[in-house]
Formats: structure tokens, C-alpha cells, sequence
């Protein structure tokens, strides 16, 4: 939402917003000059011919209310962002996970090309420094979000599937009602476009027989169209080889960490060498990314430890992360996690706990509720139980998150690596952890 109030903004529109609570979302778009207010009220719809809103807020929202009663136009978020894609050339990037970093690697890769595209991502891209690039090209480069079928709405030229995985089950009845979702977005690109699929993804690979458009597949098997190989990691740095079946392409050097980051970096590579953008201008590129706003983050450093901050909210994240951190830096990890939706908690608590094994320390504090009402018994005590079941013999649930900085420092280890992990409020408390290490 914040991506699309800043680009209609910059485009010359008058925008006004809402939003529950204060966060570094809304405190750019105030700077930059968006009225946002801190509350759902009716009077803040004021004269507006169009109410735009996410699929996070509730039918009887009182600004919708409002709206309804004023005959103002409603649209969803969705379908703002099918009516831009309408009118330009559009890629639009869906998954589970990797669709924000493998938009903005193809966004960064395009404006370096000299191509200029408009670029809308789910999180701030440090080389943009928000998380829209308003292009005056026809190309338009856009996260397509699976949550409450919204990308259905959606008008692309070429689409890439990142990844696809059981999440967002309050919308989805299962892996197969997802799996019908992506078929059909994927169906939803014009004769000349193509869908490009990550065929190390087994979910991912069964789509492709009913998907009536050219299909160009990425990943490490050795029918992929596009390879990877030979991947390495020291720190923050990825290093891999990428061909296709006829030839080889070349060594790319990204400041990623993580075969998850490899992997988008391939998708990425995968679209744009289908854009005739030359190899050795997406190699440099790639190698000059500087990363997304909370996607493996690092926050400071202060002696011998690092605080890092991550988005990560599904198991799968959560143990990518974990495992890039233990690969790439062979360090101890204290692991902050704050688990994100009551529902995605009841039905994933297991997963998570399993996620966050490899952890030296496990804390877990209080659920983020988000859009979603508190359910009876369900807590971050849940994963941290399934933890200790499995064996974990440090872990701690925590319900104060003012009690976090003074705990970590209590159980520091040498050289430690500590990350706060989820979608919520929780990297609000990186900042403090690492103002304790200072003193």
C-alpha cells in the first residue's frame, strides 16, 4: 500500500492515508508529504473520489463504511495495481518466498540496463531507498501477493513463481486450491508472454501441464533452462556459477547470503536474459545489489557481534535464514522470533520450532496479531514447547519485549550473531539490542 501511495503521490495525486500505528512505513510517506493518520475513522475519508484498500482491512472498516454511505469509489489495493500493470509491459513476481527481493533484483537489474521501469516492492530497496521506483519507461515490475487471491487481479506480460508453499491457510483451503491460484495466474499472461518457474520447486514443477504459455524453468536441475552451480558462501557473500543447457554464462558474485538468495538472484537472471539484457550487465548489477530493508539486515556491529534483522514469518524463511547465517558465518545465533498471525501460529507452531533448532538460543515472544483476533490457547509458548519436545535445551518464551535487550545480554556468547526475526513490530528491537552491546 505505502509503495502505491508514494508512486499516485509522485505521479501529481492528492493522497491522504491511515494506518493503525506509527512505523517507518508511515513516518516516510509523512516526510515526503502524505497525510497519514493514525486511526480508521470516518472523517478521515474527507472529500476523496476514490478509497483505496488492502485485503488486511475488514469490510466494515469505518472508512469503508464511509465510503459506501458517500457513494465514493472503492477499489481494492489489487486492483489499483492491475489497472497500472494494464498499461505497461508488467513482470509480476509471486511465490511464497523470495517475491520481494527477486522483484527488486529484477527492478535493479532493469534501471541498470538502461530501461527505466516503474518498480513496486513489499519492502524498501536500499539502492532506491523506498519501495517504489516511479520509471518513465513502459516496463512495469511488480510483487504479485497469493494472500486472499489478490493476485488474480492482476494483468501481467511475464510472470515469475518463486516458490509455493502451504501458507495463508485462513484464504486457501490447502496446497491444491494454492497450487489452482498460481495456475491460474500464470494463465493469465497474453500469448506472447512467458511464465518463468523454479524447477527445483516440486509444487511448482506440477503446474507446469496446465499452464498453456511458454514455460521457462530455472534452478539446479539439469533440465532447467537456466543453472546454477558451484555455490559458495563467506559472510554476506554468495558466489555462483549460471549456465544454460547450450552454453556458459558466467561466475556471479552477489552481497547475499544464502542459496535462497542465489536462487532469486537465477530468476532474476532467467527474466532478464529473456529481455535481451545482456549477461555481463546482470552479472554487474547483481554484484552491486545492496539488498532489501529487513531481508537479512545488518543492523550494527560492536566488538565481536553483529545484530542482524529479518523478515522471515513462514518455517521455511525462518530455517533459510538461520542456515545462511550458521553457513556463511560459522558463528554462534541467538534467535528472536516473533511469530506473525494467530492462525499462521496454530496451524505452523511445529514447523517453527523445528525451523529454529539450529539456533543456539531460542526466544519466542508474543504473536503479532496483525489483521487477525487473539485465539484461545494459541501463543508463542506453543513453539517454544515443540522445541524443547525436540530436543532444543535453550529456549525461552518471553511476553515482554522490553525484557529483551537485558535477557540477551545475559546469554551472550562469544561472537555471537543475534537476529530478530518476523513480519511484525519485532525489528524495532534490533536498534535497542545492539545500544546495550555498545555500553
Amino acid at each position: 500500500m505505502s509503495g502505491m501511495a508514494e508512486m499516485l503521490h509522485n505521479l501529481g495525486y492528492h493522497i491522504t492515508g491511515s494506518d493503525l500505528a506509527a512505523s517507518e512505513v508511515t513516518d516516510h510517506l509523512q516526510e515526503i508529504g502524505i497525510t497519514v493518520n493514525l486511526q480508521h475513522k470516518a472523517e478521515n475519508v474527507g472529500d476523496a473520489n476514490l478509497v483505496v484498500y488492502s485485503s488486511a482491512v475488514p469490510l466494515d472498516n469505518p472508512e469503508l463504511e464511509y465510503a459506501r454511505q458517500n457513494k465514493i469509489i472503492i477499489v481494492r489495493r489489487a486492483e489499483m495495481l492491475a489497472e497500472l500493470m494494464r498499461m505497461k509491459y508488467s513482470i509480476g513476481i509471486a511465490g511464497t518466498h523470495g517475491k520481494t527481493t527477486t522483484t527488486s533484483l529484477i527492478g535493479q537489474i532493469m534501471t541498470d540496463a538502461g530501461m527505466d521501469p516503474t518498480v513496486i516492492v513489499g519492502g524498501r530497496v536500499i539502492q532506491f531507498g523506498t519501495n517504489i521506483k516511479l520509471g518513465r519507461s513502459d516496463y512495469l515490475v511488480a510483487e504479485a501477493d497469493e494472500y486472499d487471491r489478490s493476485f488474480l487481479r492482476m494483468t501481467p506480460t511475464d510472470v515469475v513463481l518463486t516458490t509455493l508453499e502451504e501458507d495463508h491457510l485462513d484464504c486457501y483451503e490447502g496446497i491444491d486450491d494454492l497450487k489452482q491460484a498460481f495456475t491460474e495466474f500464470a494463465n493469465k499472461v497474453p500469448f506472447f508472454g512467458t511464465v518463468h518457474i523454479n524447477m527445483d520447486d516440486p509444487n511448482l514443477v506440477s503446474l507446469i501441464p496446465q499452464i498453456n504459455h511458454p514455460v521457462v524453468t530455472y534452478g539446479l536441475a539439469s533440465q532447467a533452462d537456466y543453472q546454477i552451480d558451484n555455490v559458495t558462501y563467506i559472510n554476506n557473500i554468495t558466489e555462483f556459477d549460471v549456465r544454460t543447457k547450450k552454453r556458459e554464462l558466467g561466475h556471479v558474485k552477489i552481497q547475499l547470503p544464502g542459496f535462497f538468495n542465489a536462487m532469486n538472484s537465477l530468476a532474476a537472471i532467467s527474466i532478464c536474459m529473456e529481455q535481451e539484457i545482456p549477461f555481463e550487465t546482470i552479472k554487474e548489477s547483481l554484484g552491486n545489489f545492496r539488498g532489501v530493508n529487513r531481508r537479512f539486515e545488518i543492523i550494527g556491529q560492536v566488538d565481536q557481534y553483529m545484530v542482524v534483522d529479518d523478515y522471515g514469518h513462514h518455517p521455511t524463511e525462518v530455517e533459510a535464514t538461520l542456515r545462511a547465517a550458521k553457513r556463511g558465518y560459522n558463528r554462534p545465533v541467538i534467535a528472536i522470533f516473533q511469530p506473525h498471525l494467530y492462525s499462521r501460529t496454530r496451524d505452523f507452531y511445529r514447523e517453527f520450532a523445528k525451523a529454529l533448532l539450529s539456533a543456539d538460543v531460542m526466544i519466542v515472544v508474543k504473536i503479532y496479531p496483525a489483521r487477525e483476533k487473539p485465539i484461545e490457547g494459541v501463543t508463542g509458548q506453543l513453539i517454544v514447547d515443540a522445541a524443547k519436545s525436540f530436543g532444543h535445551q535453550n529456549c525461552h518464551y518471553i511476553d515482554d519485549l522490553t525484557m529483551l535487550p537485558e535477557f540477551v545480554l545475559d546469554n551472550i556468547m562469544d561472537k555471537a550473531i543475534i537476529m530478530t526475526i518476523g513480519a511484525g513490530s519485532i525489528y524495532r528491537i534490533a536498534p535497542e539490542i545492539l545500544e546495550v552491546l555498545k555500553k
